[in-house]
């Protein structure tokens, strides 16, 4: 007998939605990444300041975040266990970006404590992602 356990449509407009967010992330990433000297200098003293104290393994970290994310999204469309820990590799990419841009590059320092308030958003989606991956996988939903 085959039996098929039946996805409810919530979890694939927040898979949908998770999808689309860290979308936004890879293409922020690309334009970070690719900022040109012209629109480097366009920044306010601060910023630009800012821009070029984060090293390159924080680049990578955002770049593993965010590309993880994504993949991670899709794996969860595509119904895919290893959704889970591509997830957590993402959250933990995050929390080693988000610690060196609050705490070691002092973003908070430039941009107010209004400098708080993304990451945390992001971290908590992050967090809600790998739960979302373990609830899928406890309810049979990823194989």
């Amino acid at each position: 007998m085959n039996t098929t356990v039946k996805i409810p449509t919530w979890f694939w407009v927040v898979s949908g939605i998770a999808l689309l967010w860290n979308l936004v992330g890879v293409a922020a990433f690309f334009g970070d990444a690719f900022m040109t000297a012209d629109q480097l200098a366009n920044l306010p003293t601060e910023e630009r300041e800012l821009y070029e104290r984060f090293p390159m393994w924080s680049k990578i970290a955002y770049a593993i975040s965010v590309f993880a994310g994504a993949i991670g999204s899709l794996l969860l469309i595509l119904k895919k266990k290893s959704a889970k820990p591509v997830l957590i590799i993402s959250l933990i990419a995050i929390i080693i970006q988000m610690t060196h841009s609050l705490f070691i590059a002092d973003s908070i320092g430039v941009y107010g404590t209004q400098a708080i308030i993304f990451p945390i958003i992001v971290i908590s989606i992050a967090v809600f992602l790998v739960w979302l991956a373990n609830h899928a996988i406890k309810k049979g939903w990823l194989r």
